[in-house]
């Protein structure tokens, strides 16, 4: 989703600055090496070094791909810190696209962002391919992002490092195929959320 949404700000706004928490391979830094820096929650300098670019009204977009060991840690500090006020006063909107699986985990962390977070700024995204069927009820509330899954072809097509979405879009003559209907469809979902925050 990190990946996706990356591509769809550089195409929509030229660039874009995304942050790569996520320890987990292939990390976003392989998909989107020019616009991604690695970034650490894990002591006092790390986290500042982060937070003071988030902060920054600059204009350009700003991703973090926030992999689940470092979730606790990462509100507990945008908590503590402020980072909601101080982000209001700069007139930056954090949105956090919150991604469930079907473990309690999943729900107490859902339920974490509730607690600190105004409603706004939380959209549930509903991945099929992590969640088989019904979203359950536990992450309802609000705004809900939809993104289908893909066959596993097409996923292994597009977990190739050299693939684009983009790119694809651009390049592919037939308009009808599958994947080119999926990468439309969620670009179009995240303009549409782009357009909810103006």
């Amino acid at each position: 989703v990190a990946r996706l949404l990356g591509e769809f700000l550089l195409l929509q706004r030229g660039d874009v600055v995304a942050f790569d928490v996520n320890l987990k391979e292939p990390s976003l830094l392989d998909f989107l090496p020019h616009h991604n820096e690695t970034a650490e929650v894990d002591d006092t300098f790390g986290k500042m070094a982060l937070m003071d670019r988030l902060i920054v009204s600059d204009g350009v977009a700003k991703i973090i791909d926030l992999g689940y060991h470092a979730f606790d840690e990462f509100f507990k500090m945008v908590d503590e810190i402020g980072f909601l006020k101080e982000a209001a006063r700069r007139n930056v909107s954090p949105i956090i696209l919150f991604m469930p699986d079907n473990d309690r985990a999943s729900a107490r962390s859902y339920q974490t962002l509730r607690d600190i977070l105004p409603p706004r700024a939380i959209v549930t995204v509903d991945n099929e391919f992590v969640l088989r069927g019904e979203m359950p009820e536990a992450f309802v509330h609000g705004r809900v992002l939809r993104i289908g899954a893909l066959p596993v072809f097409l996923k292994t097509y597009i977990d190739r490092l050299t693939f684009s979405f983009t790119d694809y879009l651009r390049n592919e003559k037939d308009s009808s195929t599958e994947l080119h209907q999926w990468i439309r469809q969620n670009y179009f979902s995240f303009r549409e959320l782009e357009l909810q925050l103006a």
